[in-house]
């Protein structure tokens, strides 16, 4: 899509997408991508070898690999829409990194094997928990200058 220098409008008439990987956005596309290849990675492997072992973190394991890629896929497209998609994504990865943290701190017999959210992310250096609480300040900072570019 070509942006006309005068106005900052597409040479079609649409309004080019707003960046979101701009400053601090760049290092969340880094973290998520590198949260994207850890988790997935991790579950293709205990699936595939020891998946009657502990199905439950493997799924789950497996489920945040794909929240972790849509997140950053919604990152590096840009623009409001996928600005919205990832603050909707993180605020559900938060959710289930509370609850799966919690879970396992209560009741520790049902996950035998861990997940990327057990005891809060604990074996991640505790970037599960902190990862989505950071991406959506910034997307809603993103918000904010999406709306004075208009």
């Amino acid at each position: 899509m070509a942006v006309s220098e005068e106005n900052g409008t597409a040479t079609d008439g649409r309004k080019p997408r707003t960046r979101l990987i701009s400053g601090p956005g760049m290092l969340l596309v880094w973290l998520y991508g590198v949260m994207v290849v850890g988790a997935v990675s991790r579950s293709i492997v205990q699936i595939a070898t020891e998946f009657d072992h502990a199905p439950l973190a493997y799924s789950l394991s497996a489920i945040a690999g794909v929240v972790y890629g849509f997140i950053t896929y919604s990152l590096v497209r840009g623009g409001e829409r996928a600005r919205r998609a990832a603050l909707v994504c993180c605020a559900a990865e938060l959710a289930g990194v509370l609850i799966v943290g919690t879970w396992t701190l209560v009741e520790p017999s049902a996950f035998p094997d861990a997940t990327v959210w057990s005891d809060y992310g604990m074996g991640y250096l505790f970037i599960p928990v902190l990862l989505p609480v950071t991406a959506m300040f910034w997307l809603r900072r993103a918000r904010g200058t999406a709306a004075a570019e208009i």
